[in-house]
């Protein structure tokens, strides 16, 4: 029997395409610019609470990107020296989790910021869970990240989330009934990434058993299989 469990669906790509933009329009819009190489400053800083968006906006500059871009992208809380060394002919450096940077990896940011502003086109992109004066950094970099455009990410509410929901639902040619709509985020992971995943993997079992998309399918998909 298929393992079709919410836990186990794969989450997409992230990607500006299935990025819900809500009340997070500028944010989206110099992202974009940067990702096409023309920043509208030498730094752009995104903070927010977990689950905002904040690494899907800076995987999906990264993906947005040509294949032969130049670019330094470090996950802190994966490795936080990933993100050394930074060298001047790299026009765009990514940065998440810039909470996590250790000592070194703090300098080497600081000295890349500073480096930006000596080629054109190019950007420092990073992430934090807090504004720049709350990050427990070095003073000199705090002030360096807050010195270009900060951007504050605003989770979606759960009435922007239903219209995501109807939209991406419509765009794969289905109706979604409100009581689907009401148990997803009441019972599914509320990321927009876990909800979208949840919602092709309903569609796609909803092919497969010939069956209309229900609340009593969407339970079924739910279940863990029996042993």
């Amino acid at each position: 029997m298929k393992q079709l469990v919410l836990d186990l669906i794969p989450t997409p790509a992230p990607s500006f395409d299935n990025f819900v933009i809500g009340r997070n329009s500028e944010v989206a819009s110099a992202l974009v610019q940067a990702a096409i190489g023309t920043p509208l400053a030498r730094v752009i800083y995104v903070w927010g609470i977990a689950g905002s968006g904040k690494s899907h906006c800076l995987a999906a500059v990264a993906a947005a990107l040509p294949p032969s871009t130049p670019v330094v992208c470090g996950t802190m809380a994966e490795s936080p020296k990933s993100i050394l060394p930074m060298h001047i002919d790299q026009p765009l450096v990514i940065v998440d989790n810039v909470e996590c940077l250790g000592d070194d990896a703090q300098v080497a940011l600081f000295n890349a910021i500073n480096q930006r502003s000596s080629v054109v086109g190019s950007c420092v992109i990073a992430a934090g869970k807090s504004a720049p004066r709350d990050l427990p950094l070095r003073p000199e970099l705090t002030s360096r990240l807050g010195s270009g455009l900060v951007f504050q990410l605003h989770p979606l509410t759960d009435a922007e989330k239903a219209i995501a929901l109807n939209m991406h639902a419509a765009s794969r040619g289905f109706n979604l009934p409100d009581d689907v709509i009401n148990y997803l985020l009441r019972y599914s992971r509320r990321d927009m990434a876990s909800l979208m995943a949840m919602l092709d993997a309903l569609d796609q079992y909803s092919i497969e058993t010939g069956r209309e998309i229900t609340l009593p399918l969407l339970k079924q998909l739910s279940q863990p299989p029996l042993v």
